[in-house]
């Protein structure tokens, strides 16, 4: 009898872990509804259309492809040999796949938003906290299977937005007990001399010059 084992990549979590883990989701959590950010869960799968392409040559091979069902139903046979040798060509097939597990939550949030534009009152502010999946090769804090956190905001190109993930970023690092920390923002937006959002009011910060003579901000908190 073949010994259990789990498939490379993943992991279980016994109760410890996972109360800790709960602790960090919901400390995280409950700072994006007090900015007014609105959770979103989406499906485990996406349509294989809909991610690849969005990640590059490198990251379309990591995607997780789902195979169809019925591919060992004589009347699919033809299919699945015409599918299985494109595959060796390097070249997706729908009559082979179609789904494919999702690899990371920007892409399926960019599909709910297309599909809903319509009902979704803007600027629309979400938060999501789910699995995502990719092929990659296992090593030490690399895995195939791991929790993703994302807070994003669409219909709205004010940089009071910055400002308010500034705010995340902080309020989560304190609650969590983090008070010594760096952060940095890779913006240029946000060296306009914009009086009315001035992001040095939210933590504080100095300006560092690059060697490229590009500017740097670096927010740092001491609490």
């Amino acid at each position: 009898m073949a010994k259990p084992s789990l498939p490379q990549g993943t992991r279980d979590f016994a109760a410890a872990t996972v109360y800790r883990r709960n602790f960090i989701l919901d400390t995280i959590r409950s700072v994006f509804v007090l900015y007014g950010f609105e959770p979103l869960e989406t499906p485990a799968m996406e349509n294989l259309e809909t991610l690849m392409g969005k990640y590059g040559e490198e990251g379309d091979k990591l995607i997780f492809k789902i195979l169809n069902n019925g591919l060992n139903d004589p009347k699919n046979i033809d299919k699945a040999n015409d599918g299985f040798a494109k595959l060796l060509e390097g070249k997706n097939t729908a009559s082979l796949t179609e789904r494919a597990l999702k690899y990371d939550l920007t892409i399926p949030f960019a599909r709910f938003v297309a599909m809903n534009a319509n009902t979704l009152t803007m600027p629309y502010k979400r938060y999501q906290m789910q699995q995502v999946w990719r092929a990659d090769r296992p090593q030490k804090g690399r895995y195939r299977e791991f929790t993703q956190c994302d807070a994003d905001v669409v219909g709205s190109t004010s940089l009071i937005n910055e400002v308010e993930l500034c705010g995340i970023y902080h309020r989560s690092f304190v609650q969590l007990g983090l008070h010594n920390y760096e952060l940095k923002i890779n913006s240029r937006k946000s060296y306009t001399n914009n009086k009315s959002i001035d992001i040095k009011n939210c933590i504080g910060i100095r300006i560092q010059k690059t060697e490229k003579r590009i500017f740097s901000r670096k927010y740092f908190c001491n609490t």
